[in-house]
């Protein structure tokens, strides 16, 4: 070999490397053509590994800490290269530095919607985003499927891929999973973590790489979907329905205006038949068993015994109709709606519709006190 050969083709004597991009996942160390020379010294620090390919083949994987080259710290190359009682000469070997620290604060995002197939609302279409942290934790299995001989692989070349890589896993692992869309949209931080366990699997036998935390920050579904939790989410929060609507009277009430009375109706109503059983109760007394269709207490003729009959209906009319009620069998609308407490409106819709039995004389109602009674009894 002529000297000009021997300075121009130096032997390597120290490898190392020193991170100062904070980006680079995986860097090839510049030979520069030269030789490595036996007993080279080999630094590895901390959150960096070391990997030897000779000839295409994935040969010492080294870990932090300083190391001697020789026989006995490179087996496998040794046994690549023939070396069977030792090497003296120098040798040829492509050296990669992984940096096998925490990448944090990776996004990642559905470019376009995920299908899935969900009990409550059949098939639905999700988009989700987030964010993940990973580290390398098999150096040739990433070296091979990702990183390939790049001189010098950066995250920022990586962050594209890998965003198209987490959203196919992260797609199989949510079918997998059939977790509700109420679940995927309401309960980020549990999804988070039961897909990260499916996640896993998928990410290190593929690519070598340990995702340490997966998170989930937004899944958004259609308007329709959206639309229906929203009415499931109400009808939850209403709870009773006896109650809410008690409520919703009350703040009507309070609130005043015809929606006030209208929301009051009911409740008026109610009120007012209770305070009809009572004065029935009252008239049912043996204080008040007299009444029209008697025998007169002077022995005059009987009222007629037919409660619509005119006669009944002028006894009705006639000043004996202020007395107390229990001394009525025949009612006008007025009369009803006073003792009911109601407005006669409501006594005439419940005429019309049935509910209150009564007779058209001419053009007056008139309500038998049995058909009141019975219409109270419900």
């Amino acid at each position: 070999m002529s000297l000009l050969n021997i300075i121009t083709k130096q032997l390597i004597e120290v490898i190392e490397w020193t991170d100062d991009s904070r980006d680079t996942l995986s860097y090839r160390w510049p030979d520069e053509d030269k030789e490595i020379k036996n007993g080279a010294q080999l630094i590895v620090r901390e959150s960096q590994q070391v990997q030897f390919v000779s000839a295409g083949q994935f040969a010492d994987l080294f870990q932090p800490g300083k190391h001697t080259l020789s026989t006995q710290n490179i087996p496998i190359l040794s046994t690549l290269q023939g070396w069977k009682y030792g090497f003296q000469s120098p040798f040829k070997c492509d050296v990669y530095y992984l940096n096998t620290r925490l990448f944090t604060g990776n996004k990642w995002g559905t470019a376009n919607p995920v299908m899935m197939r969900d009990k409550d609302f059949g098939v639905v279409r999700i988009r989700a985003f987030g964010s993940y942290d990973f580290r390398i934790v098999e150096a040739p299995k990433f070296l091979k499927e990702v990183a390939g001989t790049d001189q010098n692989f950066r995250l920022d070349e990586f962050a594209d891929t890998m965003r198209s890589r987490i959203i196919s896993v992260f797609t199989e692992a949510l079918a997998k999973a059939q977790i509700p869309v109420l679940d995927v949209a309401t309960r980020y931080s549990d999804l988070g973590d039961a897909l990260l366990q499916l996640i896993n699997p998928a990410m290190r036998e593929k690519y070598g790489l340990e995702i340490s935390s997966f998170i989930l920050e937004n899944v958004s579904v259609p308007p329709e979907v959206e639309q229906a939790i929203d009415k499931r989410s109400s009808m939850g929060a209403i709870g009773n329905l006896n109650d809410y609507v008690k409520y919703q009277m009350g703040q009507a009430m309070a609130a005043g205006g015809e929606g006030s009375a209208a929301a009051a109706m009911p409740a008026t109503m109610a009120m007012g038949f209770g305070m009809a059983q009572e004065m029935m109760r009252s008239m049912q007394s043996p204080a008040g068993t007299a009444g029209v269709g008697t025998a007169a207490p002077g022995g005059g003729a009987a009222a007629p015994s037919d409660p619509f009959s005119p006669a009944a209906a002028q006894a009705a009319q006639s000043p004996a109709a202020a007395a107390p009620a229990a001394a009525l069998q025949v009612l006008t609308p007025e009369q009803v709606a006073q003792v009911l407490g109601v407005g006669l409106d409501d006594v005439m819709s419940e005429i019309e519709s049935g509910h209150l039995k009564a007779r058209k004389i001419g053009s007056s109602w008139r309500i038998a006190q049995s058909a009141l009674d019975e219409f109270l009894r419900g």
